[in-house]
């Protein structure tokens, strides 16, 4: 009776929680601040992301987050090595909803030297060799997810291909065995969504089950390793754990976050890509009568459309932005998706083009010594996906409402149904 009585108690405060967090949101919304507004959600950000840039490098929202939308001062914010994920006294601002994510174990939520000691333990991982090597796996992968729909006149991109596509690659990198492969999949696709944060306490009672499940995976699949190692992450990174260069916590950790980080990007970078090009004909023509156009695709995509929003940074002194006085521990945020459509930087920056000559270098794999480590593997699933969709799916079109997601992190679609039987 007392752990029912607790976990009611707790279901009541999660749910007052999140509605007195939704209620400030609302209410700073309607003083106009675009910041408060995103954090809301929109399915289209963009007309935000420009009030945001109209308020000069960096303004201080109403919540006290300094935001800044500009491209030049978001690329010297996050290359800056004075600039950290957590506050000096520890703890990565705006988590507090998603505390069952163990960030703080992780790369994503640590500092150096830390962060340091772990990426250079995964780094071989990303390398120019492997990620030669997964390409033929990957290309063998998109064949073969399109080869179970080509009986059908039709499918839901993220559903049948975009989603399961990176879950499987991300699992081959790992060393997820092919009998755990349904527990991984069907944990990971539950896990993914929460980066968008905790909506209902329903969700967050699946999350949690999703978390053990993959905890548990982990669990077992290290046991394995530690007995009969393999040319696999998990197995290099359990050699290290008995070798003490990294305890268990940030072992499990590293899998967990690396197995939803690593699937979510590319999700929504296949998606983007499609939509986007799909929506203009002339574009998606240009990469079906050339399929070697597919890394420019990605590269544009991840410019229009970036699948990650946001990026965050925190002074353990204070400093000086564009003029302001930015008191230590404040949040600094980087608009990724403003900053990628900076006028000032990139022509006619709210069209997808394809041709575009050589553009600044994007922010959406972050920068400096956070830049993403497993940018190198998702540029060269995107790629791969979208060469086999042009040469296999020529005439491929969007056929049905498409569902984006409406999150202040992440821009995807939850539902994209094409036509057009694989060839």
């Amino acid at each position: 009776m007392a752990t029912l009585m607790d976990s009611k108690s707790a279901g009541f405060k999660f749910s007052a929680k999140l509605g007195a967090t939704r209620a400030i949101l609302r209410a700073f919304g309607v003083f106009g601040d675009p910041f408060t507004r995103l954090l809301q959600g929109q399915e289209d950000p963009y007309p935000l992301y420009a009030k945001v840039r109209q308020r000069g490098p960096v303004h201080r929202s109403h919540l006290g987050t300094w935001v800044t939308g500009s491209h030049e001062l978001g690329t010297r914010i996050l290359r800056d090595r004075t600039l950290f994920l957590n506050r000096e006294q520890g703890g990565v601002p705006g988590h507090e909803m998603m505390a069952e994510i163990p960030w703080n174990s992780s790369i994503l939520g640590l500092d150096p030297p830390d962060h340091t000691r772990l990426r250079r333990l995964a780094q071989p991982a990303f390398g120019p060799r492997m990620i030669s090597k997964y390409r033929v796996q990957v290309e063998k992968l998109c064949n073969g997810l399109l080869d179970e729909l080509s009986t059908r006149d039709g499918f839901d991109l993220i559903e049948d291909f975009a989603g399961p596509l990176p879950l499987l690659v991300i699992g081959e990198l790992l060393g997820v065995p092919e009998e755990y492969h349904d527990r991984f999949i069907r944990a990971g696709r539950k896990v993914g969504p929460v980066i968008d944060g905790v909506k209902s306490l329903k969700m967050a009672r699946d999350f949690r089950g999703a978390v053990d499940d993959l905890d548990q995976v982990f669990t077992e699949l290290i046991e394995l390793r530690a007995k009969d190692p393999g040319d696999d992450l998990i197995s290099r990174l359990t050699v290290a754990n008995e070798e003490g260069k990294l305890s268990t916590e940030e072992l499990l950790a590293f899998c967990t976050v690396l197995a939803v980080t690593g699937f979510e990007t590319t999700t929504n970078l296949i998606g983007n890509a499609v939509l986007a090009m799909t929506g203009d004909r002339a574009q998606w023509d240009l990469l079906r009568e050339d399929p070697d156009l597919a890394p420019r695709a990605v590269e544009e995509t991840l410019r229009y459309d970036s699948p990650a929003l946001q990026a965050q940074r925190v002074p353990h002194g204070d400093i000086a932005l564009a003029g302001h006085h930015i008191r230590a521990n404040s949040s600094v945020v980087v608009l990724i998706g403003a900053a990628n459509r900076d006028p000032e930087v990139y022509d006619d920056p709210d069209r997808f083009d394809l041709t575009r000559e050589n553009p600044a270098e994007h922010l959406s794999f972050s920068g400096g010594i956070h830049y993403c480590i497993g940018a190198p593997l998702a540029r060269m699933e995107g790629e791969t996906a979208l060469r086999v969709l042009a040469e296999r799916l020529p005439d491929l079109r969007v056929a049905g409402p498409v569902v984006r997601r409406s999150s202040p992190v992440i821009s995807g679609c939850t539902r994209l149904p094409v036509s057009g039987t694989p060839g």
